[in-house]
């Protein structure tokens, strides 16, 4: 379980914080999006989770941060690492670089936690397979397109295999069917007990993805319920944030006195 517990953050040399009050819990195979508009303090959020601010970037941080009921105040950063994956939206910060090949950079995580040659195999045959890129394994990764290089630093994180995955827009270089195997990846990996944030401003791929939804304004936490009725609340457009589609076709159909449930066959199809 990870759990953000009265959490403020204010970058250094900034005047004040970007993040207020923030209480947060994510249980072990929960998948929780996070949506806001730019600005918001989504990607903060995230650092803040991942244990990067302040143990990478510096920054002043009040309140709690606790994973698996361990307080994290002080700990080092390596100790994050080995409790939580991060991604970023830009592959290129997460790219080793040092790597010949797809499957190189898949293995390089597990080969880091020192696990078998056999498991370190195992793992990222399985990484490549879920999102269905083997057929990058033996490509240099400086070859790769943007959307490609996406993929490749998921796959990365599914090798890991570590009990929270925290992830800053992980489809915002991808296309529609990238990002639907992504969306299945990330759920058959919460299945396994992976407590998942996503930061992400495609509702609809956190429709039917997430089981709850936060939504940030200003730094704060303005809504926090289940994912159904959070993408429906109608102030959503008040918070710079863009409803999933089948709300949007249903509020057009109802607009014109048309049965709502119509769209039940084209988003199905």
């Amino acid at each position: 379980m990870l759990g953000l517990h009265g959490v403020g953050y204010r970058y250094a040399g900034y005047a004040g914080p970007v993040l207020h009050d923030i209480d947060l819990t994510l249980a072990d195979g929960e998948i929780v999006g996070v949506v806001g508009a730019n600005e918001s303090g989504k990607s903060t959020l995230s650092l803040v989770a991942s244990g990067l601010a302040p143990g990478s970037i510096g920054g002043g941080l009040s309140g709690t941060l606790t994973i698996d009921g361990v307080d994290m105040a002080g700990r080092p950063l390596h100790e994050f690492s080995t409790r939580v994956g991060i991604g970023f939206q830009n592959p290129a910060t997460q790219l080793s670089g040092v790597t010949g090949s797809v499957f190189e950079e898949v293995a390089l995580g597990p080969m880091n936690l020192g696990l078998p040659t056999r498991e370190t195999v195992e793992r990222t045959k399985a990484a490549l397979a879920t999102l269905g890129i083997d057929q990058l394994a033996e490509r240099e990764p400086r070859r790769l397109s943007g959307g490609q290089a996406q993929l490749v630093v998921i796959a990365s994180l599914l090798a890991m295999r570590p009990a929270h995955l925290v992830l800053d827009e992980p489809t915002a270089q991808l296309d529609p069917e990238g990002t639907r195997l992504v969306g299945e990846a990330l759920r058959g990996l919460a299945a396994t007990g992976t407590a998942l944030l996503i930061v992400e401003h495609k509702t609809d791929l956190l429709d039917g993805l997430c089981s709850r939804i936060v939504v940030l304004d200003a730094g704060r936490i303005v809504r926090d319920g289940p994912a159904d009725d959070v993408l429906a609340d109608p102030r959503l457009d008040d918070w710079g944030v863009d409803p999933p589609s089948r709300i949007r076709l249903g509020r057009a159909l109802a607009m014109r006195d048309l049965d709502p449930a119509l769209i039940a066959g084209v988003v199905g199809s």
